[in-house]
């Protein structure tokens, strides 16, 4: 069985000055003065005898990249770091859910999307943490409103595949004027390659047959590994989705 450790205010932390323990500094200060490492800490309570809880945190999110990255461990991946016993494990796993589910339910029922960043905020829950490509496409109505959200492919780690027929399936299905189309790049990094060029550009083209206008295809990311900070890439306003 694994050693799911001390309280965090045991020994693991003993020798630290108090005011800069986690949960000192979230009584002092609240939660957004506690960085990633600190509020994971004061989830995971306790370190183990060869690591304190600090380090514990530091090394879980140094792992997964990044602290979103966690939200797509499963029991094994935690269970498999010393210092994680499965309860611990499982307590991990339900709030990371809880939080997946709280920031689905902020998006609103039936948002209307005129411009990129709009649409990447709504699509950011479901594309954080995730180390395979995914491919969706939102159909929409013809006021740009949201009538069905499809996932249509599941990649791999460098990339993923999307046939046009499958991506205009439920869009016909749904009797929609419009298309915009969606995949996560798991590196953070939006930048197009050249696969996604020629996959923007058969989607144009099966619209145009279709009469759905594919309006925009985004790549979504993270800000801070986007070269310009967006944590997006927009064709459309990039210029390079011609009808």
């Amino acid at each position: 069985m694994k050693n799911e450790g001390t309280p965090m205010g045991a020994m693991t932390l003993k020798g630290m000055d108090p005011s800069q323990r986690p949960q000192e500094r979230l009584e002092a200060h609240g939660p957004e003065a506690l960085s990633d490492t600190e509020l994971l800490a004061m989830l995971l309570r306790s370190g183990s005898q060869k690591m304190d809880v600090l380090s514990l945190a530091a090394s879980l999110i140094t792992k997964a990249k990044t602290l979103g990255g966690l939200l797509n461990w499963d029991l094994s991946d935690f269970t498999k770091q010393h210092g994680i016993g499965k309860v611990k494990a499982l307590q991990l796993i339900t709030v990371f859910e809880v939080a997946r589910r709280i920031l689905r339910s902020e998006s609103p029922p039936a948002p209307r999307f005129d411009a990129a960043g709009e649409f990447y905020d709504y699509m950011r829950p479901l594309a954080m943490g995730l180390n395979v490509e995914k491919f969706w496409v939102v159909s929409l109505n013809a006021k740009n409103r949201l009538l069905r959200l499809e996932e249509v492919s599941t990649g791999i780690a460098g990339g993923t595949v999307v046939h046009p027929r499958e991506a205009y399936k439920q869009a016909i299905t749904s009797g929609a004027s419009a298309i915009i189309a969606a995949h996560n790049h798991p590196s953070g990094d939006p930048t197009p390659s050249r696969q996604d060029m020629e996959v923007t550009r058969k989607l144009r083209d099966a619209g145009n047959v279709l009469g759905i206008k594919c309006t925009d295809h985004i790549i979504l990311g993270i800000p801070d590994r986007d070269p310009r900070g967006l944590g997006y890439f927009s064709f459309l306003e990039a210029n390079m989705l011609p009808q």
